[in-house]
């Protein structure tokens, strides 16, 4: 991914595509206002913060979403957020940041599993709200939003894939079938989902505007998400020859271009039409096909296998690590030594860089998300 800041103004995307200027300005100024009224009210109104960062434009600043994606998250902070987001010249820096948030992530949660991918996510958090919110925003997201891509297994990761297709059945029967007959599968969108698309998307202010969507719904709205994606191509899909190796080739090539605001919106409607509850035992029954199937995922135990490094980075973390430091607070920097930091980072470098209506039904999860997840 090119990682380039959405700063300030520009975050906004496509938001002021055919508006004026003027209306433009008026949009944003009386977002933001409300945004600051759903902050300030006591206790802060989550469910209007959420609407915010579903509704189109999403949540415009790194400023902002550094105020409010800890409430989506349920995180508290204590420390003023930074002022804005790192400029070019520091990003050099940020490698040791990212492998630290990762060290001390898995050490304090021994039943997450390193995948290659999440670091995508990290870093994406550690360029918009810096290193010590970072660490807890991730933190949570790990055990909670990205639980099931870090098991030991990609079971629970590839059962999440396969509520892809139920989607796409739904909406347009042909392309589905389609698909089934040149047996694509959906490996395709493997790291679109595990990543929340960051690693495959080159313009960074699309990357944080999926992320202020996703924080603000329910944890498989990232599926639908692909799901809209192969939908709004169904034309380039069709006009491809029925095989594996033309379809998927098509269909990991994701444009850069799509009409993100059109395509949120759209599955955000999905998820309502088609909530996950629906789509189980369609997803169930494509996960115990592929178990019986002659050509089962290889490519994703092959994957699997060769994608969890975290039990060498933990071994090589506890063994270098100084015994009193291991005591210290949660946020406390962790105090591994260069030669840790290099290995993760060859690590690293070797793995690869591998709209409203959504609210009701995010707002009826929400509460009992919380009450359960967020103790």
């Amino acid at each position: 991914m090119a990682l380039r800041s959405s700063k300030g103004d520009g975050s906004a995307g496509s938001w002021n595509r055919g508006t004026g200027k003027a209306d433009f300005n008026a949009k944003r100024k009386k977002k933001v206002a409300e945004i600051h009224q759903a902050l300030n009210s006591d206790p802060t109104d989550v469910a209007a913060l959420r609407r915010m960062a579903i509704s189109e434009g999403g949540l415009l600043t790194d400023e902002i979403r550094c105020q409010v994606w800890p409430k989506l998250l349920n995180v508290n902070s204590s420390e003023p957020a930074p002022e804005s987001s790192m400029p070019d010249e520091q990003r050099e820096g940020l490698q040791e940041e990212l492998i630290d948030i990762i060290l001390l992530i898995l050490d304090r949660n021994p039943q997450l599993h390193y995948y290659q991918g999440y670091h995508d996510i990290v870093v994406t958090f550690l360029l918009v709200v810096g290193e010590r919110l970072a660490t807890s925003l991730v933190e949570k997201l790990s055990t909670h939003h990205l639980r099931d891509f870090m098991d030991p297994t990609m079971d629970n990761t590839k059962h999440i894939l396969n509520y892809l297709m139920p989607i796409i059945d739904q909406v347009n029967p042909e392309l589905h079938d389609f698909m089934q007959s040149a047996e694509v599968g959906t490996i395709f969108a493997l790291s679109w989902l595990i990543t929340w698309f960051g690693h495959v998307l080159s313009d960074f202010r699309h990357v944080v505007r999926l992320y202020d969507f996703f924080l603000a719904c329910h944890p498989l709205m990232p599926i639908y998400f692909a799901a809209v994606i192969v939908l709004y191509r169904e034309q380039e899909v069709l006009d491809c020859d029925c095989d594996m190796a033309s379809v998927h080739h098509l269909l990991s090539q994701i444009p850069q271009d799509l009409p993100y605001e059109t395509l949120i919106s759209r599955a955000g409607d999905l998820f309502v039409q088609f909530p996950p509850s629906e789509l189980a035992r369609e997803a169930a029954a494509q996960q115990e096909a592929e178990r019986t199937a002659a050509s089962t995922f290889k490519d994703f135990e092959l994957a699997s296998a060769q994608q969890r490094p975290d039990m060498v980075l933990r071994q090589r973390f506890r063994g270098l690590l100084r015994p009193e430091a291991r005591t210290k607070d949660v946020l406390t920097k962790p105090r591994t030594n260069r030669f840790v930091k290099l290995a993760v980072m060859g690590l690293t470098v070797a793995l690869g860089a591998a709209a409203l209506a959504v609210v009701k039904s995010a707002l009826e999860w929400a509460p009992k998300f919380q009450l359960q997840l967020f103790p």
